[in-house]
């Protein structure tokens, strides 16, 4: 689409491609939600999504991509892949920022359907997205979260380099919770092997850039 790019947007990774999904991605991905995400008894969300039904859980899977395409602008925007590992898709990964033309910095959040955890996944799309905002956009910072009893997660923001950047209290299923706060700096990231960003170059007004730093390994 001319006046929305954003859906030619591509990041490859060694084993994944992540990309804004198209109808049938939405609707795999609502599968993914409605089968599970994580054990019953653990929350690694702020936001109890999860605890409702599997079809309420499907259908607000779906409504949120649009909620997010509908508000978008380039001082404001959540841009949520789909990630698709071995012609399946598998989970979302996100990426969202304020004002990135002046803060240059992006925060993340992600789920990965429970069947597929396990095998690295969220490593690998993580690192593609903090690939897009620091080769792709010059971000300076990523950031992220989660509930200290949430080591997979925070495993994961270790793996990749971050560092403690302090913590906060959250509610979480009506009670406080204390969440582990996470920074990266551009220039602690390492980018990886054969990681690369296609179709970037029509989109970065839509991020709030012009100026992206590089083909960043693949055709901008």
């Amino acid at each position: 689409m001319r006046h929305w790019p954003l859906f030619a947007l591509r990041l490859t990774t060694p084993r994944l491609e992540l990309r804004l999904p198209g109808l049938d991605d939405l609707d795999a991905l609502a599968d993914r939600a409605a089968e599970g995400v994580h054990d019953p008894g653990e929350m690694p969300f702020g936001e109890p999504w999860t605890d409702a039904e599997p079809h309420e859980r499907a259908r607000s899977t779906v409504q949120i991509h649009f909620r997010q395409w509908g508000t978008w602008s380039p001082g404001n925007w959540a841009c949520s892949f789909v990630t698709v590992w071995e012609d399946q898709v598998v989970g979302v990964q996100e990426m969202r920022a304020v004002d990135f033309a002046v803060t240059r910095e992006v925060a993340t959040g992600s789920w990965l359907g429970q069947r597929f955890q396990g095998r690295g996944i969220g490593t690998e799309m993580r690192a593609a997205v903090l690939h897009l905002a620091f080769t792709g956009l010059g971000a300076r910072y990523a950031t992220s979260s989660a509930f200290l009893d949430n080591p997979r997660s925070l495993a994961i923001s270790r793996r990749l380099g971050y560092r403690d950047d302090g913590l906060a209290v959250e509610k979480r299923r009506g009670e406080a919770a204390l969440q582990q706060r996470l920074r990266l700096s551009r220039d602690e990231w390492a980018a990886p092997d054969g990681f690369k960003i296609h179709g970037l170059e029509p989109c970065l007004p839509l991020f709030g850039t012009s100026d992206g730093i590089t083909d960043a390994g693949g055709a901008p």
